[in-house]
């Protein structure tokens, strides 16, 4: 049954006709709990309460699917009005993207040209934008529009995914750049001949890559809801007597808030992820795709 309900709701969160269909009706039957509105307003207010209890935040603006130059442009746009947002409140957050809403699958040129912008408007506010990591079909690209954009800004970071079969020798590889990353199980349905199809296999290579990444001297950002993970971290650091300035734990608006505000109590940064926007259902469907606990969460909410 949980396969079952995974692979629906993969499906349902690539279907163009039921995204239409969730901008219609808005944030409803539970979806809110993991999208802090529709609007900057809304995003803006909800990492203010973050920050009220020592989390910190890194918004994106949702949108992925994007079909014309138009659409992709009006994305970069509402990433630089979220970038001027966060400065004019003072709200502690950086801004994630996805590069297919800036047109990826349209022209690497056309989503260059934006990544630029966004990231120059990022840097007259001294501020950090991270890339999403999206599928499998987008790994290679992203990572090489990634090495681009280093050439010419230090305040970008990307994704790492660890079910890949890749990571590892794209971990070594980014080293060079002593990339800032952001280091997750990943969330995409993927091929046995390109990723791990067991958990275990992925939460084995989920600690390798956080220990080499770490012991390489690099910024990591440890993304994930899993207490060993989480604790596997804290032992790794204290071992290693790396300082709690070297890295950060990473959640999803949301989900495990308890978690969340204990780890900011015991002195370690927490960057919640905090998505906004119309364009809410393929990150809501995910989200229903990797934990159980959330599918029933929306049930109960429809019941209600």
């Amino acid at each position: 049954m949980e396969m079952m309900l995974r692979n629906m709701f993969q499906a349902l969160g690539k279907s163009r006709s039921a995204n239409r269909l969730a901008k219609k009706y808005g944030l409803r039957f539970g979806a809110a709990r993991f999208v802090a509105g529709e609007t900057i307003k809304q995003s803006i207010d909800a990492v203010r309460k973050l920050n009220e209890d020592g989390r910190v935040a890194t918004l994106d603006h949702l949108g992925e699917f994007v079909f014309s130059e138009a659409e992709a442009a009006e994305s970069a746009d509402m990433c630089i009005q979220t970038l001027d947002a966060i400065a004019s409140s003072g709200v502690q957050s950086n801004l994630s993207l996805k590069m297919t809403s800036l047109g990826l699958d349209i022209s690497r040129d056309l989503c260059v040209s934006n990544m630029k912008r966004i990231l120059n408007r990022a840097r007259m506010h001294n501020n950090f934008v991270r890339i999403d990591m999206e599928d499998y079909a987008h790994c290679q690209v992203s990572l090489d529009i990634y090495r681009e954009l280093r050439q010419e800004f230090d305040n970008v970071g990307i994704v790492i995914q660890a079910y890949l079969f890749r990571t590892e020798q794209d971990i070594a590889d980014l080293n060079e750049l002593n990339a800032n990353l952001r280091l997750v199980k990943g969330a995409y349905k993927e091929s046995p001949e390109v990723a791990f199809p067991e958990k275990k296999d992925v939460d084995d290579n989920l600690k390798k890559i956080i220990k080499q990444h770490l012991l390489n001297g690099n910024y990591t950002a440890v993304a994930s809801h899993d207490e060993a993970i989480i604790n596997y971290t804290k032992t790794l650091v204290n071992e290693h007597g790396i300082a709690k300035d070297r890295f950060e734990f990473q959640m999803l608006y949301g989900i495990c808030e308890d978690l969340q505000k204990q780890l900011s109590q015991e002195g370690y940064k927490v960057r919640v992820y905090v998505p906004y926007g119309v364009d809410w259902f393929g990150y809501f469907m995910r989200r229903l795709a990797e934990r159980p606990a959330n599918v029933w969460f929306v049930l109960k909410n429809m019941f209600k």
